[in-house]
């Protein structure tokens, strides 16, 4: 019913797995971790939690499918960088630290309306990523966590958010566009830092606080 912490971790050569219905509950911290031959697996509807660093550093998995019970704890696919797509399920509300960071060939993320919250470095080296969809329920987004995403070009955040938090498009050499809400009141240190695209942006009448370096390297930027 359950697969425990590092239950697989290690396994460099095992390419494939078939999980069984009867798993009812987590698949364990670091369950799966280093498998750098995995190349694609299918988690049971019945399962409710990935663990910490479940996949982390499964370098050829190029296709997980998640269930709809599930939460994915952080760094579960931190280098995973074969992988192209991610559909989150609707069970989320969190997508924790570093959840995909440095998995640098995703393409395509789908983010469900529950989720919430975008944690720190949850993005962060995604450099094929070129667009995402925020749902407008997205409240907070933490420290970095779209740092170094290099061919992301536009994004539109959430009516609702408060504070862009520190670097978080930090070296998105790619990004032109970006629309920032009216109930943003704050703008964090290095958030936009080297977004050398960036030709114009708007500031709303509600923003109160522009941190250090926060549009340094921003060199085409028209206000």
């Amino acid at each position: 019913t359950d697969i425990g912490g590092a239950a697989f971790s290690g396994c460099s050569s095992l390419t494939e797995i078939s999980l069984p219905d009867s798993i009812q509950g987590i698949i364990g911290g670091s369950a799966f971790a280093e498998c750098s031959s995995l190349k694609s697996i299918v988690i049971p509807d019945g399962v409710t939690s990935i663990g910490w660093k479940c996949f982390k550093n499964c370098t050829s998995l190029e296709a997980v499918t998640l269930p709809d019970s599930a939460d994915i704890n952080a760094e579960a696919f931190f280098g995973c960088s074969a992988l192209t797509e991610v559909i989150i399920p609707g069970s989320v509300w969190y997508i924790g630290e570093s959840t995909f960071e440095r998995c640098s060939n995703l393409q395509r993320v789908t983010i469900p309306d529950s989720v919430t919250a975008i944690g720190k470095c949850a993005f962060e080296g995604c450099e094929s990523l070129t667009g995402i969809d925020l749902p407008e329920s997205v409240r907070g987004i933490d420290f970095a966590a779209f740092r170094d995403c290099t061919n992301l070009t536009g994004i539109v955040l959430p009516d609702g958010l408060e504070t862009i938090s520190g670097s978080t498009f930090s070296g998105c050499s790619s990004l032109t566009d970006i629309h920032i809400p009216d109930s943003v009141t704050s703008i964090e240190g290095d958030a936009f830092y080297g977004c050398e695209s960036l030709t114009g942006i708007t500031i709303p009448d509600g923003v109160d606080l522009i941190n250090n370096y926060t549009f340094q390297r921003c060199r085409k930027t028209d206000w």
